[in-house]
């Protein structure tokens, strides 16, 4: 065996041994470069960084840490500095916050169940480095709340289809086939009444619920103020006019001439008012 041979032996147990004891075994020299080690932690900026929900919901705010090691992801509440998680541990006695962690992902995202007016606001997802590096997420937290579409006021001919939509922010806690009830003035409407001819259709989706009152054959007395109430949300209500005959088109534009002469003899008696005190 060659002098050189037994060099290149010896030189190749120095760096077998050598990188076992620092940890294990590296690329040979000569090799290519490989994976970059001790790459520094970053944040997979995938996630918005603006998050809205409804009170009484749950949010979820993401953060992917990426290349951690040995290293701990915690979250903050920025208002009072207050940690309320580290790892994937809870510090803080409100059990509406926790960590979701699944073995063995980037994410360390942070969950507040029930969410209440007061935890809108930033919340920092922080990683311990030196200087420590953090990501801002923002909560946005809107009341819960109906809205009827169309205008306030809802005109149809007598004998005609009352049709009034709700739709709802949130989805009922427990869902039930109540959650959105129905009042025609002060009294709950009565889908199994003599009169007949009403009829509700409720669609539940991931922003919420759509309750669709329908009221056949109108008459004069379905006339009144219509009111979606949901269980957990504030009410909307609308004015619902029955008209006999007169069209609402008709109506508004009598209304709007009765306007325009009402206008026109006020500045009439005003000029006249006026050359009568210059004489």
């Amino acid at each position: 065996m060659s002098t050189n041979m037994l060099l290149s032996l010896l030189l190749h147990c120095f760096y077998v041994t050598t990188a076992t004891m620092s940890g294990g075994v590296g690329p040979l020299p000569g090799a290519g470069s490989g994976e970059v080690r001790g790459e520094r932690p970053y944040f997979d900026d995938v996630s918005p960084r603006n998050v809205s929900t409804v009170v009484g919901q749950a949010a979820v705010l993401r953060c992917r840490a990426k290349h951690i090691g040995n290293r701990t992801v915690s979250w903050m509440r920025k208002r009072d500095l207050h940690i309320l998680t580290s790892h994937i541990f809870t510090y803080t006695g409100d059990a509406r916050f926790s960590v979701l962690h699944p073995e063995p992902s980037d994410d360390w995202d942070l969950k507040i169940d029930y969410v209440q007016p007061r935890d809108a606001g930033v919340y920092e997802c922080q990683i311990n480095t030196e200087p420590k590096i953090n990501m801002a997420v923002v909560l946005n937290v809107e009341a819960a709340a109906a809205s009827i579409w169309g205008s306030q006021d809802v005109y149809v001919k007598k004998g005609s289809t009352i049709s009034l939509t709700c739709s709802v922010n949130v989805h009922s806690s427990p869902p039930s086939s109540a959650s959105v009830l129905w009042y025609h003035g002060s009294a709950v409407v009565d889908f199994d009444s003599p009169r007949g001819g009403i009829s509700l259709e409720t669609e539940k989706t991931e922003g919420g619920t759509t309750s669709k009152l329908l009221v056949t054959k109108a008459s004069l007395s379905d006339s009144g103020n219509y009111t979606c109430v949901p269980n957990n949300a504030h009410p909307a209500s609308v004015s619902v006019h029955v008209l006999n005959g007169e069209h609402p088109a008709a109506m508004q534009t009598s209304n709007r001439a009765t306007y325009l002469t009402s206008q026109l003899s006020c500045a009439a008696l005003t000029y006249l008012l006026s050359s009568m005190a210059c004489r």
